[in-house]
């Protein structure tokens, strides 16, 4: 086998590998989505630990396909199915928010344990793990690090380079040369005890040897010297030999890394990151093709079917005027655009029905005419305040009454459910059943290119073609009905009125919205940020570096009425949930239930700083620093300071994502600061001036 062939072949198990985890996936968010929606309306549960019940496993569900969806986006090329993907995977990250607001509703608390709920699952912690999605950066890279090169420049125009290479050259340290420190420290403090008491012995045998060197000293045999000697370097050989078997025993049960891999990663490593490196350059490459083959194919359709469309489209509507004037004896109003144009015409229906439908929108308009010049006039008022009052009593009549039927809970209404329904929908309608083999570099498919832009196209001549019959239609009446458009003056007038009251609105969000910062540019309002210190670039740190372990115990001590203290593992869950997801995905910010903060409480060394800027790193969002001591002193007066936050919020609003952290935010409450925090502050400027450097 060439190796041209081995890397086709291999490519095609990488395509049919994540197809399958994509048709999986599928599989089982078709049975979740049978689940949501049952044939017969469920009844309203009572027992609330069921209900906790039927959510946590909804929950974990999702965050099964979650995992699989995400996998599948970031691995395959194809940049069709990739949109398919993504689709379905904002869909289903924004259900799963909507599930963790629902269980937090229910049980008056953030954290939850699912211990019981995984093994009947049987499933691992691990699977509880919150996966990131990679795009939230990676799409995103060539603004993150022009953005990375302003701020590089900025400051160094400022001056502030050393503060900047202090900052970004933190040393960071894995588990396991983390536990080889601890290891040699604590060995070492061993060797310092063990070294005073063998010096106590020495010290007490020399001096019993003082009292016998008056004794003769005896010599030994040459055989039995020669014994001794083999003892102790066989005994000292054997353990060299034992201690070397050991590791390698625990290197190859995987419980010690190898020096090897320690210096330079393996072969595998390697491979596997040449592998990804060129799956991204081909993903980057096919992107780049369909972009240019939607210019191209829209063109060609537009060329070669546009016409074709405008005539038929004409005789349509043509036939559309003689059928209605044949059924109605004058020729139909054409609809609004807000209506829908020609589209409303052909939605199959007779001529006698679009044309009953026109005249019962006539008369629905004249109607409120009317009611409208009687509001004017002052008419019926007392009658118009009865009918509200009995229309208002009856409603809430009405939803005493249901509310007394049905007590209970029931799952409330999704905004995320009809993405995820549509995107499932799409995939059995154009994937499922589609033959690729033969599509081995997975590019685009042209015939699903063309039949998109072909309902483009004919969406734009459609809008074209009703302009043109509107005018036609004028004209049919003008010269056959000769009717005069009077309406013409009406509409003029209400045009004149609706004209007024948007100034009106517009005036007074002027008087709302003032910019204090108007006559400067986002470069000035960036750069003066940076140099005052309160845009600050965030630490490269990971989610998954702050390590915790997850709570085996949880649900068993709240049956017992003891409330759980929260894991690690947790904090790390609420922090990619309410934080990381919102904020690397616009589509599930805008739907999903809206958390405008998180507060991060603790005492010093639990890394809450961290979790900021983990939480900076994995959507790539810019860092405001707004912490108290960070201000003193910058900004004073209450003019400056609302000054200073409109620059921010400004500047965060152009440049999104953004977190805005204020540490030791209690501090800002203080009327004078205490003692014992005093004598801390200057413990701690001392410490960390004798751990610098030089």
């Amino acid at each position: 086998m060439t190796t041209s062939e081995h890397n086709k072949s291999q490519r095609r198990g990488m395509v049919g590998s994540y197809t399958r985890m994509w048709v999986q996936a599928h599989g089982a968010l078709e049975d979740l989505l049978v689940d949501e929606h049952p044939p017969t309306a469920p009844r309203p549960l009572k027992d609330r630990l069921q209900v906790f019940q039927g959510l946590a496993t909804f929950y974990l569900k999702y965050l099964q396909i979650f995992r699989s969806l995400e996998a599948v986006y970031d691995q395959i090329v194809h940049p069709q199915k990739r949109r398919m993907v993504r689709h379905v995977l904002d869909g289903v990250m924004g259900r799963i928010l909507e599930l963790k607001n629902e269980m937090v509703e229910l049980e008056f608390s953030e954290f939850h344990y699912f211990d019981d709920v995984l093994q009947d699952l049987k499933l691992t912690p691990e699977d509880l793990e919150v996966p990131i999605p990679q795009y939230f950066v990676r799409e995103k890279m060539r603004v993150l690090r022009d953005r990375q090169k302003m701020l590089a420049h900025v400051m160094a125009k400022g001056g502030h380079i050393e503060q900047v290479e202090q900052e970004v050259s933190v040393q960071t340290m894995c588990l396991e040369e983390a536990v080889r420190v601890l290891q040699v420290c604590e060995r070492a403090r061993q060797g310092r005890l063990r070294h005073r008491f063998m010096k106590e012995i020495r010290q007490a045998e020399e001096e019993g040897s003082q009292a016998k060197s008056q004794t003769p000293i005896s010599t030994l045999d040459p055989d039995q010297a020669a014994t001794c000697i083999q003892k102790v370097w066989r005994g000292y050989s054997q353990r060299k030999r034992t201690r070397r078997e050991r590791l390698e025993e625990m290197i190859f049960l995987g419980m010690v890394p190898p020096e090897q891999q320690q210096q330079r990663p393996s072969v595998a490593q390697l491979k596997a990151q040449q592998v990804e490196t060129t799956r991204r350059l081909v993903q980057e490459e096919n992107e780049a093709e369909y972009q240019r083959a939607l210019v191209s194919i829209k063109e060609s359709v537009r060329a070669v079917d546009g016409p074709d469309l405008r005539e038929t489209l004409q005789e349509q509507i043509r036939q559309w005027f003689i059928e209605c004037r044949d059924a109605t004896g004058k020729f139909p109003d054409f609809p609004n655009a807000e209506d829908g144009g020609s589209t409303a015409i052909f939605a199959q229906k007779t001529p006698d029905q679009v044309a009953a439908e026109l005249a019962a929108k006539e008369e629905e308009k004249k109607r409120k005419d009317n009611i409208n010049k009687d509001k004017k006039g002052g008419k019926d008022r007392k009658d118009q305040k009865k009918d509200k009052k009995r229309r208002s009593k009856q409603k809430k009549g009405g939803k005493e009454e249901g509310e007394e039927e049905e007590k209970g809970w029931k799952m409330p209404p999704s905004n995320f459910l009809p993405t995820v329904v549509e995107g499932n929908k799409m995939y059995k309608d154009v994937w499922q059943g589609r033959d690729e083999t033969q599509n081995f570099l997975q590019r685009f498919d042209a015939q699903l290119v063309r039949e998109e832009k072909r309902l483009e196209v004919e969406e734009e001549v459609r809008v074209q073609v009703d302009e043109l019959m509107r005018q036609e239609v004028k004209n049919l009446k003008l010269a056959v009905d000769r009717e005069k458009g009077k309406k013409k003056k009406k509409g003029k007038k209400g045009g004149k009125k609706k004209k007024k009251k948007g100034k009106k609105g517009s005036k007074k969000k002027k008087k709302k919205e003032k910019d204090l910062t108007a006559d400067r540019t986002l470069e000035s309002l960036y750069e003066e940020l940076v140099l005052e210190g309160f845009l600050i670039r965030p630490l490269n740190i990971k989610l998954s570096e702050y390590i915790g372990e997850f709570s085996y115990l949880g649900t068993t001590l709240r049956q017992a009425d003891i409330e759980p203290m929260p894991s690690l593992s947790d904090v790390r869950q609420l922090i990619a949930l309410y934080g990381i997801l919102p904020l690397g995905s616009q589509s599930v910010h805008q739907k999903a239930p809206l958390m405008k903060t998180l507060l991060l409480a603790g005492p010093g060394g639990v890394g809450k700083r961290m979790l900021v800027h983990a939480l900076c790193t994995e959507t790539g969002a810019n860092l405001f620093n707004l912490s108290p001591r960070n201000l003193a002193g910058k900004y004073p007066g209450r003019s400056c300071l609302q000054y200073l936050l409109h620059m921010v919020f400004k500047v965060a609003r152009q440049l999104q994502p953004s977190v805005i952290w204020i540490g030791d935010a209690e501090k800002t409450f203080y009327k004078k600061v205490p003692k014992l925090e005093k004598e801390v502050a200057v413990v701690n400027e001392i410490l960390f001036s004798t751990s610098l450097p030089g």
